[in-house]
């Protein structure tokens, strides 16, 4: 009395005739017949015998003639469970598969166990070439909706229940049973919903091209319909050979056109080759490939309105703002918000006015959106550039939270960095670029111009090797902007190392850039680079236009403080480099008359004075080392140490010419540069720095710092707030921490 329990192809019949005595009846579905009497009966598939069979078998097991019973895993009747009742007075036998070194002694093959799922006879008929055969013929004892869950599951996609009963024609309760009924037959994986390997492929193998696309086709539409995530869905598809989900790959790439363009441009093709209607794909091909730094091509039709936007954002990504805000400030919103920083950058902030005051909904808004915080912070930066930090800083922040969906022609980081070094505030801008980094803000167009920036950031800040490490980073084929901007970085780079074979290399790339008198406001210290380097390759006939544009964009604003000096500061540094007293006299008067309120243009100032006396062979050097040090404080080390080496040679004093060379050599970054091979251990201090960061810890003030180092306490303080910068502390006990763990000492804080 045993029940022997086990799929199709388990090996039923082979263990029931291991058990079953020489004189045992068989009762079969070829053989129904029960015998009147019997030492034994053996009854073998009797989900396939009929109930006056079964109940006429349980009536000779209760007589106690022995029963062996084997059958699949599922009772359906409840004859079948009767008579499996009674035959279980002995026990149950479980038909496993069978592991690696069995189905390896079975076949004689070692490759079999794994597309066999271990069953012996799909290893068996794998081992002979029979399987095919046996696959079709089980499909026609099931209806025809279990033999769709088959195929579809053949596909080998993860496919929800709901799904799987969309795609099949199934109601969801009758999906259980079709499952049911495939681990019956053996196609199933043990203890799982997956086809076995081998009939996988049968079953696919089994349908006709047409036959396919049909069930492809289902497949597709269930997982459109199913409200899943797109992504996901069409990475099955994709990962099955789907051709026919158009409607699944263009919702993945509508997913990930922002947060992963290239990855969404490979979807919108997919779906276009699945037959999508290309102007429906159009709009986020363009917007993808925009933030990938692709060129754009919508074709003739597609989302006007994006497109529009798209446009607008490759506009300025090109460097022509004129073109990004006329196309801008015409589409619908957000286009005129997107519009208003090209306009201000351009001088046009009467414009830019009026297109945030065009609806008040925009004006009355409570809480704001990121591109509405952006475009009131340009435009404040237009006045000053100081006051505006914070504001492009809650811009950046609200961007993060709120990513906007559209293709922006330059992040609220980009934006509050380059507003921030114009304000003389390099750590917030090396913090909104460092977040911009990490978070892959813009996408890989606003990576690469972040990290430009980043480079440009470091190069103001005298840190030229770092700089140097982050433009050599970059690839190739920058946009418009970018080659003005990274041909700046070179410029300043070969400029401060006295490399004129690099500087006309730079000149050399930006200068059909420059033809088009594309720059706008927000370029101008890139411009200052450029300018120099012109003036040092004797053609200045070049840099002229490009300063006129600048200076009409100055007046549009009105004139502000920040943003004269800015321009009077680059002509005055052009006047320095030609040696020509009265241009530097001339931009000296330009900037005092200014009136700068803050510290920066208030430091140039300054030192705009000084140099235009040093020109005239008056040098005071008391004035110099103020007017140095206040530009090493505002965060221009470079200018600084031109300043003091320029007076140094006019002077006629021997000491004095030496202590200010002394302070422009601190100054330079030269020695900084030649640093590198310590950099590794002392987070790119320079030789100077290292020596001012022991004296810092043995608790030294900045006076009897520079009274041993022989330069000024200012000079002091800026090598401080360098280095504080470098190793990242924001308090005095961050920083004294910092300094012990990399100058390897345990002395006490000062």
């Amino acid at each position: 009395m045993t029940v022997v329990v086990g799929v199709d192809g388990a090996g039923r019949t082979h263990r029931l005739r291991t058990l079953a005595p020489p004189d045992a009846v068989w009762v079969t579905p070829d053989r129904p017949a029960v015998p009147p009497s019997a030492a034994a009966v053996v009854v073998d598939d009797p989900h396939r015998l009929d109930e006056p069979t079964l109940r006429a078998l349980s009536d000779v097991a209760r007589r106690q003639v022995p029963v062996l019973l084997g059958r699949r895993p599922t009772l359906d009747r409840p004859a079948l469970a009767e008579l499996d009742e009674l035959a279980a007075r002995d026990g149950v036998v479980q038909l496993g598969p069978l592991d690696a070194a069995g189905v390896a002694a079975l076949t004689g093959r070692t490759d079999l166990h794994t597309p066999s799922a271990g069953w012996p006879a799909i290893a068996a008929l794998l081992a002979t070439g029979g399987l095919l055969p046996r696959v079709q013929r089980r499909l026609t004892t099931v209806s025809p909706g279990v033999a769709e869950v088959a195929r579809t599951l053949a596909l080998g996609l993860d496919l929800t229940d709901d799904v799987l009963a969309e795609a099949t024609g199934q109601r969801p309760d009758a999906l259980a049973d079709a499952l049911r009924t495939l681990r019956d037959l053996g196609f199933l994986v043990p203890g799982a919903e997956r086809p076995v390997p081998a009939v996988a492929t049968a079953l696919l193998d089994d349908l006709a091209p047409a036959e396919r696309r049909r069930v492809h086709a289902r497949v597709a539409a269930a997982l459109a319909a199913s409200g899943a995530d797109p992504v996901a869905a069409a990475t099955q598809l994709r990962a099955a050979r789907i051709r026919t989900g158009a409607d699944v790959f263009r919702a993945a790439g509508d997913r990930l056109r922002f947060t992963d363009p290239a990855a969404a441009i490979g979807w919108y093709a997919d779906a276009v080759d699945a037959g999508a209607e290309p102007a429906l794909v159009a709009a986020g091909q363009a917007e993808a490939a925009a933030l990938v730094g692709l060129p754009v091509d919508p074709g003739p039709a597609g989302d006007p309105h994006r497109l529009a936007l798209v446009a607008g954002a490759v506009a300025t990504h090109d460097g022509r703002p004129a073109r990004a805000a006329e196309v801008l400030a015409a589409a619908a919103p957000p286009g005129p918000l997107l519009a208003v920083p090209p306009l201000v950058a351009l001088g046009r902030a009467a414009t830019a006015r009026e297109l945030l005051a065009r609806d008040p909904s925009y004006a009355e808004s409570v809480n704001k959106g990121p591109l509405l915080l952006l475009a009131e912070a340009v435009l404040a930066a237009g006045g000053d550039p100081a006051a505006a930090v914070p504001l492009l800083i809650e811009a950046a922040e609200a961007a993060e939270r709120t990513p906007p969906a559209v293709v922006l022609p330059d992040t609220p980081h980009a934006w509050g960095a380059v507003v921030a070094v114009t304000a003389g505030d390099a750590a917030t801008a090396e913090h909104l670029l460092g977040r911009a980094l990490e978070r892959g803000v813009g996408g890989p167009v606003g990576t690469q111009r972040h990290r430009l920036l980043l480079a440009w950031v470091r190069l103001r800040t005298g840190r030229y090797d770092t700089a140097a490490a982050e433009l050599r980073r970059l690839g190739s084929g920058l946009p418009g902007r970018e080659v003005l901007l990274a041909a700046s970085l070179r410029a300043g780079l070969a400029r401060r190392s006295g490399d004129i074979a690099k500087l006309r290399e730079a000149w050399a790339s930006v200068e059909p850039v420059l033809a088009r008198q594309a720059v706008d406001l927000f370029q101008v210290e890139q411009v200052e680079e450029l300018a120099v380097a012109a003036t040092r390759l004797r053609r200045p006939q070049r840099i002229a236009p490009v300063l006129a544009t600048l200076d009409a964009a100055v007046t549009g604003l009105g004139s502000p403080a920040a943003w004269t000096v800015a321009i009077a500061w680059i002509r005055l540094q052009l006047g320095v480099a030609a040696d020509d007293a009265a241009v530097v006299a001339t931009a000296a008067d330009a900037i005092a008359a200014a009136d700068p309120a803050h510290q920066r243009q208030r430091a140039q100032a300054a030192a705009a004075v000084v140099w235009s006396r040093s020109m005239a062979g008056t040098v005071d050097v008391a004035a110099v080392v103020a007017a140095v040090d206040g530009l090493a404080a505002a965060e221009l080390p470079w200018e600084a140490s031109r300043l003091a080496g320029h007076a140094a040679i006019r002077t006629a004093d021997p000491a004095a010419a030496r202590r200010l060379l002394e302070v422009a050599r601190e100054l330079s970054g030269v020695e900084q540069d030649r640093s590198g091979a310590g950099e590794s251990n002392t987070a790119g201090l320079s030789e100077r720095e290292v020596e001012v960061a022991r004296l810092v810890l043995d608790g030294r003030t900045h006076k009897e710092i520079g009274a041993q180092l022989y330069i000024s306490p200012k000079t002091v303080e800026h090598h401080v707030a360098r280095i504080r910068v470098k190793v990242g502390a924001t308090d005095r006990a961050e920083f004294v921490a910092a300094l012990k763990s990399l100058l390897n000492t345990g002395q006490a804080d000062s």
